[in-house]
């Protein structure tokens, strides 16, 4: 069997001031990889090694300056597709931005906007939202046409859920860690729903239901996939329109400073109803309800039977 042919090994000169000879074989080089980089460490919020005190409000409304184009100067965003942040836990808030800041919660634009954010800084900005309040919206109560919850208005199968839950479903009532008005529970940090938009409600309750949670280890957000993991999606929208619509009724907007119209002084043929704050049902919750609108017309008729009935500048 023929033997490979060897190549014969090539000698060159050898450099100036070497008596050695160059080949090839000795002047190949191996090329070593750059170490990589270490990542920029991540201040935590519970990081152990950082002081943090709680939120101080002065301090935070001014870091919180740049969330107001999204989010609103006061937490009361305007486009439904950014949450409202007013009336928020401070250590909700703090928290998520902590998980904005790591990935954890995926996010580009926001943890564009925490990267830079201390721990102290989250708690202060969290201070300030905590001490805004949320504007209620207006829940839905259209009749429904068809299907298993016909006749019952929109937001009613939302609010059945919210305060009952269902037991045969493994769906938990919603107040048993948002609170009874949706006011959220500072404590273990769990969100204020009062008042926030439908719409991102909604696109939340969907992202849970498609078992799309955040969060790594002991922060990763696993109970509202399980809560969300059976609710249909007629559910999730009258549960959104629910929460839009929910207040505490101290919350409500103080009574027209117009004097009111007690009953006994009504004029003749008037309704004597007086000025009242806006309508709600007994949950709260703001309605556009056809009987509401009958209310407003009857204030009306009345007021303007009281200016007619009073006495003109001369006593008549």
């Amino acid at each position: 069997m023929p033997q490979p042919e060897k190549r014969p090994e090539v000698v060159e000169e050898p450099q100036s001031g070497s008596s050695e000879p160059v080949t090839t074989e000795s002047r190949a080089t191996t090329a070593q990889p750059l170490a990589d980089e270490e990542p920029a460490p991540v201040s935590a919020l519970d990081d152990p090694n950082v002081e943090v005190h709680p939120g101080d409000v002065s301090a935070g409304q001014g870091k919180a300056a740049v969330c107001a184009a999204c989010h609103g100067a006061d937490g009361n965003s305007i486009d439904p597709q950014y949450p409202k942040l007013a009336g928020m836990p401070e250590r909700y808030i703090a928290r998520q931005l902590a998980l904005f800041k790591t990935g954890e919660r995926p996010n580009p634009i926001m943890q564009s906007f925490a990267a830079p954010l201390s721990a102290q800084d989250m708690r202060d900005i969290g201070a300030f939202f905590a001490s805004q309040q949320a504007l209620p919206g207006v829940a839905d109560d259209t009749a429904i046409a068809d299907g298993p919850n016909e006749g019952a208005r929109f937001y009613e199968v939302g609010e059945t859920l919210f305060r009952a839950g269902d037991r045969t479903r493994g769906i938990p009532a919603c107040m048993a860690c948002h609170g009874p008005d949706g006011a959220g529970n500072p404590g273990p940090a769990y969100p204020s729903l009062a008042g926030q938009h439908a719409q991102y409600t909604a696109t939340k309750l969907q992202m849970f239901r498609d078992g799309d949670g955040y969060g790594e280890g002991e922060s990763e957000n696993l109970v509202m996939v399980q809560v969300a993991a059976n609710l249909t999606d007629e559910e999730i929208q009258s549960l959104a329109t629910y929460v839009e619509g929910l207040h505490a009724v101290a919350d409500e907007a103080p009574a027209s400073d117009e004097p009111q119209i007690e009953a006994a002084a009504a004029p003749a043929g008037g309704t004597g109803i007086s000025e009242a704050t806006p309508e709600t049902d007994f949950t709260g919750a703001q309605t556009s309800d056809a009987a509401a609108e009958e209310v407003r017309e009857n204030q009306e008729e009345a007021r303007e039977d009281a200016e007619d009935a009073e006495p003109g500048p001369e006593g008549n």
